[in-house]
């Protein structure tokens, strides 16, 4: 038989969504930030000749620069307030998770519940500011080196540029991370990962004309581009399958009599996830091997011979690239899974409130059986990001299709998708149940 809570999703429709003024609210909140942020991404820092900018970023367009880039939805390339966007937010914090693994001080703050975990919010806000600040001054330094065919890329180099862009670009960092907690707080989902997402489909219609554009010209066939635009629809079926796949583990919670009455007896799920790790190892996989590339444009072919032919093997493509990003991402999927989920803690606290998978005994026994269980899980989960990312670095090499979604910036997006639908879908439930709890209400006054 249905539970209440799946008789209430099966009638969630269109018309309990125009009674939710609440959610209304909130989804116009968010829209309403997510505007403010495109607006943001089109105000030039001072003191940049655009046109210099543009012609250099065009030569480096297979860079790292251009990935974060896209990340930013077109802000670095434009030189912008917010050309940093939230990345150094998301480095911090993937620092401190990191440090929390290592550290004993850190992890005993993560324990402590909300009081420990506002310490560590804060700890990641001071790392934020002191990465996006580093990184500021070295966008400075490097634009006043930067020259096109019309001259430099900075109008009037100089000491005063570099703490004018410092504190413009770390200012536009911190209104992001301000603009997400309010969004997180008063909107629908999570706004950095909103804030992201808005900034990786937003070059999306262009990527589509240019696409549309390569079929009318006959660059590209017909039959080509309707065979992508399956495959695509395919790719996304199966994230939303693979992200969504998780394995229970059956909990098993011993009765006990307190008085006359017995409580307990009752059982539960343990959800382990078939890609634990989400989207960083894609991206610290690409961002390790777009390193060498970078670095060679930079140079202008002034470079160490030995740079210039690393660069060459680790170009998109190649066979190289294509064997260290797959070992790179099955890497960082364990490492981080290894992060984020501790077998023995958990095992520790399942046997701290009396519970126990059936079968298994307690303590380090679970550790070790749920740690072969995660260990099976994220083989899968690792092969299967490694695929998704290959895919669009085979068709792009093999059939020059101009694909503007890597697979990184595709996880992102599917995964944004489904949390926010399903952020929706909580708050729709929660107004039926209130509605429910008032009819009950009016019924028992009568």
């Amino acid at each position: 038989m249905a539970s209440a809570a799946e008789q209430l999703a099966a009638n969630i429709n269109f018309g309990a969504f125009a009674k939710a003024t609440e959610l209304k609210k909130r989804i116009w909140f968010t829209l309403a930030a997510l505007v403010v942020y495109r607006i943001g991404t089109y105000i030039p820092i001072p003191g940049i000749n655009p046109h210099v900018l543009a012609q250099v970023f065009q030569q480096n367009s297979g860079g790292i620069l251009a990935m974060f880039d896209m990340f930013a939805g077109g802000a670095l390339g434009r030189m912008t307030i917010f050309a940093l966007n939230i990345m150094p937010y998301i480095s911090a914090s993937i620092i401190i998770q990191l440090l929390t693994a290592v550290s004993p001080t850190l992890e005993t703050l993560k324990k402590e519940g909300e009081a420990g975990r506002k310490k560590l919010n804060q700890y990641t806000r001071y790392g934020t500011v002191l990465l996006a600040s580093v990184q500021a001054y070295g966008i400075a330094v490097g634009l006043e080196q930067l020259t096109g065919a019309t001259g430099g890329a900075v109008i009037d180099p100089g000491m005063f540029f570099r703490l004018s862009t410092v504190i413009t670009l770390v200012g536009g960092t911190m209104f992001l991370m301000w603009l997400g907690e309010q969004i997180t707080a008063r909107g629908v989902g999570n706004g950095i990962s909103l804030i992201i997402f808005a900034g990786i489909v937003a070059n999306l219609p262009f990527a589509l004309v240019n696409t549309l554009e390569l079929g009318r010209t006959g660059a590209l066939s017909a039959f080509l581009i309707v065979f992508f635009l399956v495959m695509s629809v395919a790719v996304v079926f199966a994230i939303v399958f693979m992200e969504r796949a998780q394995r229970r583990i059956l909990v098993q919670y011993p009765k006990r009599q307190v008085g006359n009455r017995m409580f307990g007896g009752e059982s539960s799920h343990l959800p382990l996830k078939l890609n634990s790790s989400g989207v960083i190892p894609p991206i610290f996989a690409s961002s390790l091997l777009l390193l060498p590339a970078t670095f060679a444009s930079f140079s202008a072919g002034q470079g160490p011979e030995w740079l210039q032919q690393v660069s060459a093997w680790l170009g998109h493509g190649q066979p190289a690239y294509m064997i260290l990003y797959a070992g790179l991402i099955i890497f960082f999927a364990f490492f981080y899974t290894a992060i984020v989920f501790n077998p023995a803690e958990t095992a520790d606290n399942l046997r701290k409130y009396g519970g126990f998978v059936p079968g298994i005994r307690p303590g380090k026994t679970t550790a070790d059986y749920l740690d072969h269980v995660l260990t099976r899980l994220t083989v899968v989960g690792a092969l299967y990001l490694a695929v998704i990312c290959l895919l669009p670095e085979f068709l792009i090499s093999q059939y020059s299709v101009p694909f503007y979604f890597g697979g990184t910036s595709l996880l992102i997006v599917v995964s944004v998708t489904m949390d926010t639908v399903a952020q929706i879908h909580s708050h729709l439930l929660a107004h039926q149940y209130e509605g429910l709890i008032k009819k009950s209400r009016l019924r028992g006054r009568n």
